[in-house]
């Protein structure tokens, strides 16, 4: 019988190859969009708000807001006010703490029965939070090397209201995985995310190549 150990290792290392490509080309955007009578422009106006109480008024929030607020102009949309736009383009935005994720590098086998409580060190297996060998592992030769790394799951929320009547019209997702916590990078990517192909198939989740942030 195959442990759940051996399947939960497997499963993470399958999980881990597909963070790796996306970590070497920056990294990918799914953008999740539904839509119901959204109109097109024809001189509407708008107001970006926060969906956030917390954020309402913030300096960093007034600068993402400036680029969605950019993007509906540039589809043919009228900058208003809350208090008198025909739509109400309600924003939010976030990033997680963090995942670590282990990799093997170097020209040895890959340990598929690698145990994630233990970690590598200088040729033994060392439990996490522990000093001392490990076991001895003879699929893992001596020039191989794990190591980890942490991503960090990003996300916007983009909602849209007729503000007479209440009615949404519109709500859009991106996420992504990359190895950056900065929402200055990570908040105006997602925004040329979501805006790209705008407003898309109703209920379609697309993947949308974003630029790696320059170091």
């Amino acid at each position: 019988m195959i442990k759940p150990r051996f399947l939960a290792a497997v499963g993470a290392l399958g999980i881990l190859g597909a963070g790796l490509t996306a970590c070497a080309t920056g990294f990918q955007a799914d953008v999740s969009r539904f839509q119901a009578q959204l109109p097109a422009p024809q001189g509407q106006t708008f107001a970006v708000v926060a969906d956030d109480p917390s954020l309402a008024g913030g300096i960093e929030f007034g600068q993402y807001a400036e680029l969605v607020s950019g993007e509906m102009a540039r589809l043919g949309y009228v900058p208003g006010t809350p208090a008198n736009a025909d739509l109400i383009v309600r924003f939010d935005y976030d990033v997680d703490n963090g995942r670590e994720r282990v990799r093997s590098t170097g020209t040895g086998f890959r340990d598929p029965f690698y145990d994630p409580w233990y970690r590598y060190r200088a040729g033994a297996f060392v439990p996490r939070g522990y000093w001392g060998y490990g076991y001895y592992d003879p699929w893992l030769s001596s020039s191989s090397r794990i190591d980890s790394y942490t991503v960090y799951t990003s996300e916007i929320d983009l909602d849209i209201d007729d503000r007479r009547t209440g009615e949404r019209l519109f709500e859009g997702t991106a996420k992504a995985v990359s190895p950056s916590d900065n929402l200055q990078y990570l908040v105006p990517n997602l925004v040329d995310a979501m805006f790209t192909g705008f407003p898309g198939n109703s209920g379609e989740t697309v993947r949308i190549s974003i630029k790696p942030e320059e170091r």
